[in-house]
């Protein structure tokens, strides 16, 4: 039997609404008032999403950012930092004792990332696990998009999908970003180089590590095309049905006080 979910689509909001959206669903969800959620969503301005942990001074160029109206926002989850542009965000919100999810993290997201591979064959784009042979290499990079983990989806051997999950209050959450079409100028004048010599060198590097859904598609794809995609995707990846839900009047205020008080404060976003 299929189980039903919400499924709240909304639109294109600023990065600090963005992520206390996922907040707030997070919580209710904890405290038994909703069900699991899949929710969809794009960035209106743009946004750079930095990693809980990672460090905002001496690797994100905020003159860069500044320069191309773009808003920085910490993520509760880790990870690098991710230019959020002409892409689909996508977060699921799902108990951690819920039967179809795997108490490892990796396992888990395998899990997840089943909704993201049908989103992909929807497309007709030919998406595939990321498995690495070996235990992942790290770099010192801030860029998100330039490795694969495990189980995030690749295409043609390049990152297509980028994706971080925490674990609160007895929830998961599982948030993450597949690129519609991404301007590889932009993405690089937010972070700092030692010299435009090495970020031009970093540019060219990403061009075999990342990729978008455009730059493999025959067709060019809207926001719109992604999202209806990838709903079918999750429905048939995760076996559910998607009930979609309306934020009420009450809850919307609770999200615009956390995005004021929390995720527009410069002590959540800057210090670590």
């Amino acid at each position: 039997m299929r189980e039903t979910w919400y499924f709240v689509d909304s639109g294109h909001c600023s990065p600090a609404f963005n992520m206390a959206m996922d907040e707030a669903l997070l919580n209710w969800h904890s405290q038994g008032e909703i069900p699991p959620v899949l929710r969809f969503y794009g960035w209106n301005p743009a946004g750079l999403s930095v990693g809980y942990f990672q460090k905002v001074r001496g690797k994100i160029d905020l003159e860069g950012i500044r320069n191309h109206g773009i808003e920085l926002v910490r993520r509760q989850t880790g990870g690098r930092a991710v230019l959020h542009d002409n892409e689909l965000t996508y977060s699921v919100i799902v108990s951690e004792s819920h039967d179809n999810m795997p108490k490892s993290v990796k396992e888990a997201y395998l899990v997840i990332s089943k909704g993201l591979l049908e989103g992909f064959k929807a497309l007709n784009v030919n998406a595939e696990f990321a498995i690495p042979d070996e235990k992942l290499q790290t770099s010192d990079s801030a860029v998100c998009f330039e490795e694969p983990s495990w189980y995030e989806l690749i295409v043609e051997g390049k990152k297509a999908a980028g994706s971080a999950q925490t674990r609160q209050k007895g929830v998961i959450l599982q948030h993450g970003s597949i690129p519609i079409d991404v301007d590889k100028v932009k993405l690089f004048d937010l972070f700092l180089y030692p010299s435009e010599r090495v970020k031009e060198r970093a540019r060219r590097a990403f061009n075999d590590k990342a990729i978008s859904i455009n730059e493999v598609s025959e067709n060019q794809f809207t926001f719109d095309d992604v999202r209806e995609a990838f709903k079918t995707g999750f429905e048939k990846g995760l076996n559910i049905d998607l009930e979609r839900y309306e934020l009420t009047s009450e809850q919307l205020a609770k999200v615009n006080e956390l995005a004021e008080t929390k995720y527009k404060n410069s002590e959540w976003n800057f210090t670590r």
